[in-house]
């Protein structure tokens, strides 16, 4: 604030003086206030005029580097611009981008990963090894299907538009999970096991729904305008998936129940944004929110962060760590007893007893599970009293088992932020050639690199071997052991660029945000849990440049097996937003824990965590008598549409395995019709123009959705131009008035329609179509349908 009331006296000293002050700020309106309060008028402004006026200000909406002044003569007026950089110290550059477009592809993105050898779940048939595809050829049909392998070396094919029955297997622990025989009532009585204790975990789940519906918490108000203010001033434009979390963390914050929602998304794609949003909502009701996070380093780092945001505003930022002397930890503490401070944040020094609020609206925790059990009591008595953000790239398998389970809110940033490339990883035997050449490539770059050892017995004695090993390198320093003021100064010099390498711990594991640090070298990467290497790989890569990560192994002796499925796990994770798919992994091979203290680990090992969710899902909707989640034995599959017509993705059109999983399971699971066209122009976009068994597959999957609207069992081709139409339910009395409207090319029986189409099955097709069409219309306005009179009357009106 001292910026401000400086900009006020030199603004009132400058019109004294019959100047003109212009100000350029991402925060015009809040400077208006600012000195309307000081009873001087300005005016906010799209555009300047040629000449300002004396004893004008005039504020912009805008960024610019820096302000500048232009005197009198020559132009009569003296002219002040000023820049958010004189009055707060510092400005980003707005950079603009257009909005990326989402695309919700459901369970196609895990589907879409699946290599020969991975499991996966059949609803109907089990757990099974995939194996590949295959095409499957008769005279007129060429389709692709999915090979899967069962126990007994039995296959099932299935078909591409079938995908929708199918999920990638996610297990408890790594053992490998016994596969399901094909025929007999084994995999029923699996099935039957898991929801049986799916019933009983529901219960538990209930009653603490209960316990949470019956806690009243503080409704905060809609936005108000300081909020769209700062939202508007920031200086990027905003993901979906940011936006999205944005509006779900203020939805449970508006409501009276006390908010628990986890943002799970990779490091750099907005969670700060998110969290800063939410805390400046608490602010404006006049309450207070503290920030957990698990350093010294990183609360450093968001306290500059929410300072610099937060500065055009009358809020006050504290931070409690060790980097502050006993005295300000006591004068922080002091304040947040007093009301007198707005945002704390501290590490684990925040949960000691002394410290307290006294109207304690938001905790917003930085990466749980670097929190100890005692720490976490401390957080759980704090979920019951206040709202709880909980942010992490990679959350521990717990967190995301009850997520996954609907114990707790989550919400997914998947979107990477613009120009953000890849980490390129490699994993090598410790080489003191290849460290040198990793050091120096980076050094011709001008970047700058991390070099994690994490044993401070030994920190010293490697930054020396570094040195000789490159001479030419400034090598710097840091750990956790070290005087908070010695480690701050060499974090500063460091991010100034005052040193070439920094020997360091895991103190840099979180948060960090160094964009001139582009490679990273891991001494004993095997040594480190598998969520750990990937937040320690997200360190790097956060500007525009290609980063690095090398993980260095023991040259000399064998790494675990637990050791060598992390590693590979985080070279197959090499693309972008693989944060949470690492977690899932990481479920795997840690477990998922007991989650409310009972053991459902066998159950999830048998079917799968993906299905046991959706068990659980149903089993709490059942105990809850809630008719809007039916029960998964009882809703109707799609229908099964089996005809002579080419309908596939051929692999010379799109010859990336994955990528065609992932477009056959996102027809697979359309509903609407009016989802097609946007398929149609993603593989345009991408392949090229469609072949004819790419568009005969668009026309299938829109025939499907009519097809299930019009209660359509199945629909079979067959080789003799005959197409047969078999419906869930009898046509009844409108059977006579439909045979006069389809004409003699058509047979209508009780439950099924046979049509004609010889050599024409697209004519045939498309006039099922608009049978289909009128069903669907037919529906939704009369509930009687076709096999009431009421519903052969409709069918009749709407056909002629």
């Amino acid at each position: 604030m001292a910026g401000l009331e400086q900009f006020t006296h030199d603004v009132a000293s400058r019109l004294h003086q019959d100047g003109a002050v212009v100000a350029v700020s991402q925060h015009a309106a809040r400077l208006q206030e600012v000195l309307t309060d000081a009873g001087i008028a300005a005016q906010l402004a799209d555009h300047l005029p040629t000449r300002p006026r004396a004893g004008n200000v005039y504020l912009l909406n805008g960024s610019l580097r820096k302000g500048w002044q232009i005197d009198s003569e020559g132009t009569g007026v003296s002219v002040a611009v000023y820049t958010d950089a004189e009055l707060f110290g510092t400005v980003k550059e707005r950079r603009y981008r257009a909005p990326r477009t989402r695309r919700n592809l459901g369970d196609a993105v895990s589907l879409a990963e699946l290599t020969p050898g991975s499991y996966v779940v059949h609803i109907d048939h089990g757990l099974a090894r995939f194996a590949g595809t295959a095409t499957l050829s008769s005279t007129d049909d060429d389709r692709e299907y999915l090979v899967l392998e069962y126990a007994g070396d039995d296959r099932l094919y299935v078909p591409t538009e079938q995908l929708d029955r199918l999920g990638a297997y996610v297990a408890p622990t790594d053992q490998p999970p016994s596969l399901t025989r094909l025929g007999g009532n084994e995999w029923l009585r699996i099935k039957e096991r898991a929801q049986g204790a799916a019933k009983e975990i529901a219960a538990e789940l209930l009653r603490l729904y209960a316990t949470r519906e019956s806690i009243d918490g503080h409704r905060f108000g809609p936005d108000a305008a300081w909020q769209r203010d700062l939202e508007d001033s920031f200086p990027y434009v905003e993901t979906p998936d940011q936006l999205q979390a944005i509006d779900e963390v203020k939805g449970d914050m508006e409501t009276v129940r006390p908010m628990d929602r986890l943002i799970c998304g990779d490091v750099g794609y907005g969670k700060t944004e998110v969290a800063l949003r939410a805390a400046f909502k608490v602010v404006n009701e006049g309450m207070q929110i503290a920030i957990l996070v698990p350093t010294t380093v990183l609360a450093q780092q968001h306290y500059a962060t929410f300072a610099e945001r937060l500065a055009p505003y009358p809020v006050k930022v504290e931070v409690l760590s060790r980097f502050r002397t006993h005295k300000e930890q006591a004068e922080v503490v002091a304040a947040a007893k007093a009301g007198s401070v707005d945002i704390v944040i501290g590490t684990h020094r925040m949960l000691q007893k002394d410290v307290a609020f006294k109207n304690l609206g938001l905790v917003i925790i930085d990466e749980e599970h670097r929190f100890g059990v005692v720490h976490k009591e401390r957080l759980k008595q704090l979920r019951a009293e206040v709202d709880v953000l909980t942010l992490s790239a990679t959350p521990i398998p717990r967190t995301l088992h009850m997520a996954l389970a609907g114990v707790r809110d989550m919400s997914v940033i998947r979107t990477p932020p613009e120009a953000r490339l890849p980490v390129k990883t490699f994993v090598s035997e410790a080489s003191d050639e290849l460290v040198r050449e990793a050091i120096l490539r980076e050094l011709e770059r001008d970047g700058q690199v991390f070099f994690l050892h994490n044993r401070v017995r030994s920190i010293h004695q490697t930054a020396e071997t570094l040195s000789k090993l490159v001479p030419e390198a400034r090598i710097l320093v840091g750990h956790g052991q070290m005087p908070e003021s010695e480690l701050e100064d060499v974090m500063v010099s460091f991010a100034n660029r005052q040193g070439d390498v920094l020997v360091c711990t895991t103190i840099i594991e979180s948060g960090l945000d160094m964009p001139n640090v582009n490679t990273i070298i891991i001494d004993r990467a095997d040594r480190f849990g598998l969520a750990q290497l990937y937040q320690l790989r997200g360190r790097v890569g956060r500007g525009d440049h290609r980063a690095y990560a090398y993980l260095l192994l023991p040259d000399d002796r064998e790494i675990t097996e637990s050791a060598s499925k992390r590693i590979l796990a985080i070279l197959e994770a090499d693309e972008l937003g693989a944060g949470f798919r690492i977690a899932m992994r990481d479920l795997e091979i840690r477990g998922a824990g007991n989650l409310l203290g009972a053991d459902q680990s066998g159950q999830i090992q048998a079917v799968g965590l993906n299905l046991y969710s959706d068990l659980l899902t149903q089993a709490v909707a059942e105990l809850q008598n809630d008719e809007t989640h039916p029960r998964q034995a009882e809703a109707n599959p799609p229908p099964r549409i089996d005809i002579p017509v080419p309908a596939n993705i051929p692999e010379d059109y799109v010859a990336h395995l994955p990528a065609r999983l992932a477009f056959y399971q996102r027809l697979a699971t359309i509903t609407d019709r009016e989802q097609i066209p946007a398929v149609r122009t993603d593989l345009q976009d991408r392949f090229g123009p469609l072949p004819d068994s790419a568009e005969n597959l668009l026309s299938v999957t829109d025939l499907r959705c009519l097809a299930a609207a019009a209660g359509v069992e199945s629909i079979v081709g067959a080789e003799d131009g005959i197409v047969t139409v078999i419906f869930r339910q009898p046509v009844g009395d409108a059977r006579i008035a439909l045979q006069k409207l389809l004409g003699p090319a058509v047979r209508v029986g009780r439950r099924d329609i046979e049509v004609r189409v010889g050599g024409e099955i697209d004519h045939g097709l498309s006039r099922l179509g608009r049978v289909f069409a009128a069903r669907d219309n037919l529906c939704s306005r009369n509930a009687g349908g076709p096999g009431s009179r009421a519903g052969a009357r409709e069918w009749t009106g709407i056909h002629r």
